[in-house]
């Protein structure tokens, strides 16, 4: 195994990066985040379209047979760096990561249809699981599945429901659990009015919105079933993609980390660049060490991910792998934001600069899919030493 980059992961990561710049600048980030409230979710439609088709994002981990590209963590990890490092405001973490996975282990005729229609990149789904959930304490199922097959319940914390055509909601069975498939769109098949409401709420992060989604008797089809109350699904979707946030982080932690040392070059005090003073460079020097030791744990954590099964259970030297990168990731990712905003000076204060969404995102990652003290705790097994106090 290597964590170099191969010649097929730098050609995607030039694709996606070259596109993000010419679409998707900090200012104009910033300014759909300003207008959210106003114009509702910040989600970039055309940037997401031109990702999903043209470069064939949203089909990376889908398999050839399925229509897809038949990539894998690896490739997808790429792509979370780039828009990590853009903060982009694009659904490809909820649909091309945690849903296309939770349908990859569920398995299945309407699994395999599903991710054939995301491949395409013509439709987006959302998992509807708390994005606060936990891969080692995943949520039990809020909604229940009707005898007359619909879905009803209340789940909250969702990213990625406002964008989503499907939503995948693990529900109560008279007999267990299971996961059932969703149609969003009013217009679908046999959608009664008002029986999908998504309701956007107050978050950390302005690129990133989450909601609250209510089911009132919405007709579902069932992708997957089990006996007891295990959801497979859900548990290696969070898992899974617990592993490649950290992916993410590592590009919001180099955004900020390469934008900072450009500004303290410029900003001069005393006739000098800020830069050139000691204690600026010490700062960065340690920082530069931590975000180094980032990118190797977030290159493990996805090339382990790609040496498992894609729908066969994580193992444990991924598991381990997994939690290593989310307990290291998520702090550098907010040290590096925080210095960001105050090696910027007054500038990083503000709402003008760019540096105030970075920080929120790299907040609300390092609570997501489990907090760092929760990946910690988790290696206490595997690496045979006792448990965080």
């Amino acid at each position: 195994m290597t964590l170099l980059y191969t010649e097929v992961e730098e050609e995607l990561r030039a694709a996606v990066r070259a596109l993000l710049a010419d679409t998707c600048p900090p200012s104009a980030v910033l300014d759909r985040a300003s207008r959210a409230a106003e114009s509702g979710p910040p989600y970039d439609a055309e940037l997401w379209k031109a990702l999903a088709r043209d470069i064939g994002v949203a089909g990376l981990l889908v398999p050839e047979e399925l229509g897809g590209a038949g990539a894998s963590a690896r490739e997808a990890a790429v792509v979370l760096e780039e828009l990590g490092r853009a903060a982009a405001p694009v659904p490809y973490l909820s649909s091309a990561v945690l849903a296309t996975q939770a349908l990859l282990t569920a398995g299945g005729q309407v699994a395999g249809e599903l991710l054939g229609r995301l491949a395409e990149g013509e439709t987006t789904a959302a998992l509807a699981v708390s994005f606060a959930a936990s891969p080692y304490a995943p949520p039990a199922p809020v909604a229940t599945l009707g005898e007359d097959g619909t879905v009803s319940g209340t789940v909250t914390g969702v990213i990625g429901a406002e964008a989503a055509d499907v939503l995948l909601v693990p529900v109560r069975l008279p007999h267990g659990v299971g996961l059932c498939a969703v149609e969003a769109s009013p217009a679908a098949p046999g959608a009664a009015e008002g029986a999908v409401r998504v309701t956007t709420v107050t978050s950390l992060d302005l690129t990133r919105p989450i909601a609250t989604v209510e089911f009132a008797s919405a007709p579902a089809r069932v992708v997957a079933e089990a006996d007891g109350l295990e959801l497979p699904w859900v548990w290696e979707a969070l898992a899974r993609g617990a592993g490649l946030l950290a992916s993410e982080q590592l590009g919001v932690a180099e955004w900020c980390l390469t934008t900072t040392v450009a500004y303290v070059k410029e900003r001069k005090q005393f006739a000098r660049p800020v830069g050139s003073f000691q204690a600026i460079k010490h700062r960065l020097a340690d920082l530069w060490l931590e975000v180094v030791g980032a990118r190797a744990a977030a290159r493990n954590a996805a090339a382990r991910l790609a040496e498992a099964p894609a729908a066969g259970p994580l193992g444990d030297e991924a598991a381990v792998a997994v939690a290593v990168a989310q307990a290291h990731c998520g702090p550098v990712a907010v040290h590096a934001a925080e210095e960001c905003v105050q090696l910027h000076g007054g500038i990083g204060m503000t709402w003008e600069h760019p540096a105030h969404l970075y920080l929120k995102r790299a907040k609300a990652d390092q609570i997501a899919l489990g907090t760092p003290g929760d990946h910690r705790e988790a290696l206490a097994g595997p690496a045979d030493l006792p448990a965080p106090v």
